[in-house]
């Protein structure tokens, strides 16, 4: 953690929404005037994709029929880890770009799928800001979660994940519904030994829970509204938290445990700001004091 250069990571698995969550944090940097190093977690896989697609056939050859981008084999987790700490320690590092779709690729001429060369993140930057599905791996290799000032987690219920993911891959991405079910399988170990152990070490959780029948998530026509939805929001560390004036604030929000609060799905954005802008101001007080 550093006090001079701040770290905001958020985490989630493919289809978690962890992009809606980046919009919200967006809103409360351009509201801020706040300059984000943007770090993309696409950009930390260790292979493009045609380069992925040869390996993940090489490795169904050999038996492994779980190869996959949750797996930590598969991204450059000692040099995120080595970005975080440089950058909390000099406000300096080394980034790149995944580039999707063609729409992406094209201000830099490049074929869709690939990355851009690394480069030397922006001078001057306020904090550095990571979204991605490694914000928070601890492992015999890596401790990348101790270096996020926050480190926040979004989890939907799993069937919704699916769900969300299903409609995503199936109508952007155009995937067909057996090509996305066949990704979620061969992703099972590594979301259960990867991306799950992550949530012990966040600050803040975000599970979205539908009220509406999801129990086969491959049959869904669309995805759960946010206003047929709860979010369950967990903090690690509950003191200093004014869970009373949350309460006050969200209309038809209550505590189900001690560090727990559940508000409407529609008022999530809503409770992000109240949770976070007050402690982005903290934080830029005490880096301005030092600097």
């Amino acid at each position: 953690m550093s006090e001079r250069h701040p770290i905001i990571a958020i985490t989630g698995s493919s289809g978690a929404g962890t992009s809606s969550v980046t919009r919200t944090f967006n809103n409360i940097f351009r509201r801020e005037k706040l300059h984000a190093a943007i770090i993309e977690g696409d950009s930390m896989h260790r292979y493009d994709r045609i380069e992925m697609r040869a390996k993940a056939v090489e490795a169904e050859a050999l038996g492994n029929q779980h190869f996959s981008h949750f797996g930590a084999e598969n991204n450059l987790l000692p040099e995120l880890e080595h970005l975080f700490k440089t950058y909390g320690e000099t406000g300096t590092g080394k980034r790149r770009l995944y580039l999707h779709n063609d729409e992406e690729a094209a201000p830099y001429n490049r074929p869709s799928g690939t990355f851009t060369p690394w480069e030397d993140i922006p001078a001057n930057t306020d904090l550095l800001f990571y979204e991605g599905l490694h914000g928070a791996v601890v492992n015999d290799e890596v401790n990348i979660a101790q270096y996020p000032d926050l480190l926040i987690g979004v989890v939907p219920v799993i069937n919704l994940e699916w769900i969300q993911k299903l409609w995503r891959d199936k109508s952007q991405r155009g995937y067909s519904t057996e090509a996305v079910t066949d990704t979620i399988l061969r992703r099972m170990p590594d979301y259960v030994n990867v991306i799950c152990p992550q949530f012990t070490h966040t600050h803040v959780n975000f599970q979205r829970v539908p009220c509406v029948d999801t129990s086969n998530p491959f049959i869904a026509r669309d995805i759960p509204a946010a206003d047929e939805s709860f979010v369950v929001i967990r903090f690690a560390q509950p003191k200093g938290i004014d869970f009373q004036y949350l309460l006050n604030m969200i209309h038809d929000s209550f505590m189900s445990r001690a560090n727990t609060i559940v508000v409407p799905g529609g008022k999530m954005e809503l409770a992000m700001q109240l949770i976070f802008t007050p402690f982005i101001w903290r934080m830029m007080e005490k880096r301005k004091r030092l600097l």
